[in-house]
């Protein structure tokens, strides 16, 4: 199958390619689509071929072209309108009826150049279809985010991503201020769906099947948020139907390039060092611990607080005796072979490294540490 997307170079055309190479490379099994595809890539710049070449010669056509932000606001009806005119002219040309994919916008029901020349593609493409027969589906996007999209052109998200990353100031109009937003893998998802036949339809038009609704105002202070994570480690609640995650795996992606790492508070002393990685809003908090060999640490016991222990290098052994008993449990532990150690609440415990070479554990806990109510009782195990 040859698959023609013009707008290749664009925010949606480079997600969407990226995901069809995948597919064509055998890297992504998991869309139900043979491997055996073309994908004959359109654009302003691209030396790939000709628009009447691939026209001859496509199976399927998404047509993801378009003008955002011109110098003039002509420039819309010819960037929209009049290059979908030229597609479709160039289509009937070669006698080429394959189906179509229009990107289009919720702004085509307003009356603004934008909207009025999104409008004026759809009813051309609507109207090529009766005269040819041609399948052709139309997709009136949101505002769409994630990785690749241009800041300070024509998304809000990317735009306040960018400039929060590196510390620039945002403006908002309007707190209050409602959008909707679609995520760039969700929208690809869909598209890859209308490949198949299997596009997700609301009469005459094609939809997304996830959207997300949210004030610039909650907006803004998501992302803050995601920035004083790198802070003060506290990540906050994903729990919003995906909205969260989405926006931040979007904002990492505008990172400045040296700006990738960040350093952690070490708590450090003879023993060795205990370090807290995260902390989350209702998921507990994840640390890392390094005993020097030798050493033993813990020695106490928790009312509610239940932690994880995963060794990851060198070797020892976790010790655990129920606080009103004098029976002592022992678990050998290793990075030759990881496997997690529960620790039950009303149980004593402590670990001690019997290598030669500093123990690495990987520790998880229920709840964050507060010093006000650390539910941490000093008890030995192995009571003299």
């Amino acid at each position: 199958m040859k698959i023609l997307v013009t707008g290749a170079n664009g925010f949606l055309g480079k997600n969407l390619v990226a995901t069809l190479e995948n597919i064509r490379d055998g890297k992504d099994n998991t869309r139900g689509i043979e491997k055996n595809i073309e994908i004959l890539k359109y654009d302003l710049g691209l030396n790939e071929g000709s628009l009447d070449d691939f026209c001859g010669k496509c199976d399927f056509v998404y047509n993801l072209a378009g003008v955002n932000r011109p110098k003039d606001a002509s420039e819309f009806m010819q960037g929209n309108f009049g290059f979908l005119s030229t597609l479709l002219e160039t289509l009937k040309k070669h006698g080429n009826t394959c189906p179509v994919v229009f990107s289009s916008s919720i702004q085509a029901d307003l009356s603004n150049p934008y909207g009025e020349s999104k409008k004026a593609a759809e009813d051309a493409l609507f109207e090529y279809s009766r005269q040819t027969g041609a399948k052709v589906t139309v997709y009136r996007f949101p505002n769409l985010f994630g990785k690749w999209s241009r800041p300070n052109y024509n998304s809000v998200v990317s735009t306040f991503c960018y400039n929060i990353c590196n510390g620039l100031p945002i403006s908002i109009s309007d707190r209050n201020t409602e959008i909707t937003l679609a995520y760039i893998d969700d929208v690809v998802d869909e598209l890859i769906a209308a490949l198949k036949g299997e596009e997700n339809r609301d009469g005459a038009f094609a939809k997304v099947g996830v959207t997300h609704k949210i004030t610039l105002g909650e907006l803004a202070d998501l992302l803050y948020s995601f920035k004083k994570m790198r802070e003060n480690g506290v990540l906050g609640d994903f729990t919003d139907g995906g909205l969260s995650k989405k926006l931040y795996s979007t904002y990492l992606s505008y990172l400045p390039t040296d700006k990738f790492s960040y350093p952690l508070k070490m708590n450090v002393d003879s023993r060795g060092s205990f370090t807290e990685i995260l902390r989350t809003s209702d998921r507990g908090q994840f640390s890392v611990n390094i005993s020097k060999p030798g050493i033993t640490k813990g020695e106490h016991w928790h009312h509610t607080k239940v932690e994880k222990f995963l060794v990851v290098s060198g070797k020892g052994v976790i010790r655990f005796r129920k606080i009103d008993d004098e029976k002592v449990f022992e678990y050998f532990v290793s990075g030759d072979k990881l496997e997690v150690v529960d620790v039950p609440v009303g149980y004593t415990h402590n670990i001690e490294n019997l290598g030669y070479t500093d123990m690495v554990t990987f520790m998880w806990c229920n709840e964050c540490f507060d010093p006000e109510r650390p539910d941490t009782y000093r008890l030995e195990v192995n009571p003299e």
